[in-house]
């Protein structure tokens, strides 16, 4: 995880912000460390995503790794369905700039080669390895875990609930069902005193999610990842899983997420960037780009929706916390523009450009996103001047 983000509590505060802008208070839970990335134990919230190539195309599974490292995330998973997969972890492993979990479900010995081959984490149910009461598997996994530092995640998932449980809640994975599954799994791995555990209890019904690690985080002081499985495709699945996940990161609850989104190749990124603007949008992470804009009513004199995007899309990229307002009209326009670093409150085909609570000048339509992003580029050169850092390219 980069060293730039700020552990933001509502424990401690930021001085710089009010008091009302600071994060909730975290749950406490317990810490594990997934390879750098510590989860828990008021650590950062981390983003997580899931390579879709073949793991055992070790060439492409570390592309996607890189683009999705590049967009932001801090711990990558693959999927180990065969021999083959489990080859190639150690190389995986090796070479990817972010940590890597194996995904496993029923294969004990994979997940010892997952192990062996130096992953940071495990993503295995001990259910599906233990038979009748039979331990011994289940053990030589914690114990090699153990061993080398690796925690092992337990994940619970509405739509694979054991038969037992949904016949003993009316065929339905309720909220109940999918927490006492959750806790069975970690009574197996606790049995052979492997407790370096986190726990994952997700559901494709936000509403259901939520109850459900309501129940657990009230159960357990296991560190939680959170997310609404098979959420669905970007459009929809995007604001899934800000209500399901956002719910419960306002309540203080969550430790690590992932949006699972309906994409692939290179849109697999989508998942990164909804995660890291959940983050932002409760003050769990530092915000990069904002753009403010109006909504457009019949006061609005310019093109405020085509401007707006054309800004946007032009910082695309900004490094630093920057608040950018596009607003197109005399009621709302000034004030809100005032409160940006940079913005414009435009009407009757002109802009007046505003730095800082300034006015710096008046433009013409046409003329508005040119000077908008360049004395953009500009508060974003003071602002990494103030953290002494170098300036990149600029955005264009």
């Amino acid at each position: 995880m980069p060293t730039s983000l700020p552990v933001l509590t509502s424990d401690a505060g930021r001085p710089d912000v009010p008091e009302h802008l600071n994060p909730p208070r975290r749950r406490d839970s317990r810490r594990i460390h997934v390879g750098k990335v510590p989860v828990g134990g008021g650590a950062p919230i981390s983003v997580q995503s899931m390579t879709d190539t073949p793991t055992h195309d070790v060439n492409a599974t570390l592309q996607q790794i890189a683009a999705l490292n590049a967009t932001g995330v801090d711990i990558v998973r693959v999927a180990c369905p065969r021999q083959e997969d489990a080859d190639a972890l150690a190389t995986i492993a090796a070479k990817s700039p972010v940590p890597v979990v194996a995904d496993i479900h029923f294969q004990w010995k994979y997940a010892m080669a997952a192990i062996d081959a130096g992953v940071a984490k495990v993503r295995i149910n001990p259910g599906n390895i233990h038979k009748s009461g039979d331990h011994s598997k289940v053990k030589v996994i914690g114990d090699a875990a153990r061993e080398r530092g690796i925690p092992i995640r337990i994940g619970v998932n509405g739509g694979s609930l054991e038969k037992r449980l949904l016949a003993k809640y009316g065929g339905i994975a309720t909220p109940e069902a999918l927490v006492e599954s959750a806790l069975d799994e970690i009574h197996i791995l606790e049995d052979v005193d492997f407790h370096d555990i986190a726990i994952s209890v997700k559901h494709s019904d936000p509403w259901v999610m939520v109850q459900t690690y309501r129940l657990l985080a009230d159960r357990t002081n296991y560190p939680l990842h959170l997310g609404v499985t098979e959420a669905g495709p970007p459009k929809t699945g995007v604001l899934k899983s800000a209500v399901g996940i956002g719910t419960l990161l306002a309540e203080g609850i969550g430790d690590t997420i992932r949006v699972s989104l309906t994409v692939s190749g290179p849109n697999k990124v989508e998942e990164v960037k909804a995660g890291i603007g959940i983050l932002e949008s409760l003050h769990l992470r530092e915000r990069g780009l904002d753009v403010v804009s109006c909504p457009g009513c019949g006061r609005v004199e310019v093109d405020v929706a085509r401007l707006a995007e054309e800004v946007q899309e032009a910082l695309d990229g900004i490094d630093v916390p920057l608040r950018v307002a596009v607003m197109g009209c005399v009621v709302n326009g000034p004030g809100e523009a005032r409160e940006a670093d940079v913005g414009v409150a435009a009407g009757k085909g002109k802009g007046q450009l505003l730095y800082k609570g300034q006015v710096v000048g008046q433009v013409p339509e046409d003329q508005i996103v040119g000077r908008l992003v360049e004395l953009a580029n500009e508060v974003a050169d003071e602002i990494r001047a103030e953290r002494g850092e170098g300036t990149p390219t600029v955005v264009a």
